[in-house]
């Protein structure tokens, strides 16, 4: 695995980031900046906006930085060291405003708040930049739970729903854990359980095209565990991984299909699409 993503830098320096240690929680802000991430922008642009929505019900100015890209992440976990880099160093530049950071994405919000260590690990007077934005970095659902400390009335009918999580968000972020919790606040919501929670789904960037075969059989499993569990739909926080699984859900030619959180979690408490 080490030679599929890490040949373009050999002499790279990798060390696995450490599962993230409790965090001292700020005041809900007034003002935030948004980190779309590319694949929201791309394919899922209403998750965009329902995050927005999100935030502006909490009273929270949501500011959207035109010049914002991608985090770095596909050309990092490829070996492209270089070109990371330069991505990295503009996200760095287009986020200096002191503002939260609210990423609708545990993968990308991880990117920042601990791969960026990685990519400038050799530039000592970026370092201090990078541990600012890590600072103020939040994953949506983490900031939703633990800074607005949201409250929700349920305005939807009654549901079941499967909570997918991708793996860099989970292990780098505890996103399962907040969007556990905050569906918990949904009292018309019943998260259920499948087998395959904590396995990945096969997507990882550009893994997924280099081992087509070894991706395709994983998310083949992800969306049998989903269809089996008796959720009505699939939610997750993840974008990446909501394209594959609902990509292989269409191949499969199966009615099944999952969302974005931050669209499921916008419907239930405004009402929208209640019947």
């Amino acid at each position: 695995m080490s030679e599929l993503f890490y040949d373009a830098a050999p002499n790279a320096t990798r060390v696995a980031p450490a599962r993230p240690a409790p965090r001292a929680y700020p005041a809900k802000p007034t003002e935030v900046t948004l980190f779309g991430t590319c694949v929201l922008d791309l394919f899922f642009p209403e998750a965009g906006l329902d995050a927005i929505r999100l935030l502006e019900r909490e009273g929270i100015r949501v500011h959207f930085p035109q010049q914002q890209s991608c985090c770095g992440q596909p050309a990092w976990t490829s070996g492209y060291a270089d070109e990371a880099r330069d991505v990295a160093r503009s996200q760095l530049t287009v986020l200096d405003n002191g503002l939260p950071v609210v990423v609708p994405s545990g993968s990308c919000a991880g990117m920042f708040r601990q791969h960026y260590r990685e990519v400038f690990a050799e530039e000592p007077a970026t370092l201090k930049r990078v541990e600012d934005l890590a600072s103020r970095t939040f994953e949506l659902t983490e900031f939703l739970l633990h800074v607005c400390k949201v409250e929700w009335r349920d305005l939807g009918q009654p549901t079941q729903v499967a909570l997918h999580t991708s793996c860099s968000a989970r292990r780098e972020m505890n996103t399962h854990l907040h969007a556990r919790e905050l569906l918990g606040k949904l009292d018309k919501v019943e998260r259920l359980d499948h087998d395959h929670e904590s396995e990945c789904c096969g997507f990882g960037g550009t893994f997924s095209v280099r081992m087509p075969e070894v991706s395709g059989a994983m998310v083949l499993d992800k969306t049998r565990a989903l269809r089996n569990s008796g959720a009505v739909e699939m939610v997750t926080a993840d974008g990446g991984c909501l394209l594959n699984i609902n990509g292989a859900l269409d191949k499969q030619k199966q009615a099944f299909r999952g969302r974005h959180l931050a669209s499921f979690l916008w419907e239930r408490i405004s009402g929208e699409g209640a019947s």
